[in-house]
């Protein structure tokens, strides 16, 4: 079945069931570093391996997935920066659509490349509006993409964006603060835009403490996802995954 991961993402929104992935990003884990990080990702129980990044230079995709496979069987998920980030090695794929930008190729463009390898694939593929918050520096993403990010005190032009990506028929919203970000998407915001769609909500992005990680899954995150703090202190990993674990359930108020 190549939609039981969207299907599982649905059903413990419902039960109010949050989650913890751990990202990474190969061009920043060394090799001596990146076993550290699996193995205390397992430890952790952690949901979700998100796998990608804005570059990916150094040819070790498919590497890094094939050595999780070899240790557990945590979902992979490819979290791709650009059209050469694709392994049929993961379990899935978000298919990002920066619904916050106004670039063309990253809205549609960059999918018509890609979609006929991906129709053939293994690959589970999860459309996923992808919002860049403003975290209080310049990011790779932004860079890269060529867009600026929502301000991060416009709530109503997040809850807006996310409404109409819903509308689009979009299975997932991504809100990010990107990679290297001073400040992490505000409570506030995380709660407007998770009571205004249905779809379950991914946050990522300058998420440095395990006080942060069950503020945002309280806040209406049914998703978190931290990089670099885990890259910089791999053993933050298992306080992570348990403050979002025993989040469950609490409601924002």
């Amino acid at each position: 079945m190549k939609d039981h991961l969207y299907k599982k993402f649905l059903s413990d929104k419902e039960k109010g069931k949050k989650s913890f992935a751990c990202l990474l990003d190969p061009d920043k884990l060394s090799l001596s570093n990146v076993e550290d990080v699996i193995r205390l990702s397992i430890d952790a129980k952690i949901d979700y391996f998100f796998v990608g990044g804005s570059l990916i230079i150094n040819m070790m995709l498919d590497e890094l997935i094939a050595n999780i496979k070899k240790q557990c069987d945590i979902p992979i998920i490819l979290f791709p920066g650009g059209t050469n980030q694709i392994s049929y090695r993961a379990d899935a794929l978000l298919f990002l659509s920066l619904i916050s930008g106004r670039n063309p190729d990253l809205l549609i463009g960059k999918h018509v490349e890609t979609a006929p390898f991906l129709k053939i694939s293994p690959l589970e593929i999860l459309s996923t509006g992808y919002m860049l918050i403003d975290g209080g520096v310049p990011t790779t993403v932004s860079y890269m993409s060529n867009t600026y990010p929502i301000p991060r005190t416009k709530n109503d032009i997040a809850v807006s964006t996310a409404i109409a990506g819903e509308y689009l028929g979009l299975k997932l919203m991504y809100m990010d603060a990107g990679s290297g970000a001073k400040t992490s998407i505000s409570d506030s915001m995380i709660h407007s835009v998770s009571s205004s769609v249905n779809c379950p909500l991914i946050i990522g992005g300058g998420i440095r403490t395990p006080e942060a990680c069950k503020a945002k899954a309280i806040a209406g995150a049914d998703v978190v996802v931290v990089g670099d703090a885990i890259e910089k202190d791999p053993q933050l990993v298992i306080e992570m995954a348990t403050a979002v674990h025993e989040s469950s359930q609490i409601k924002a108020k």
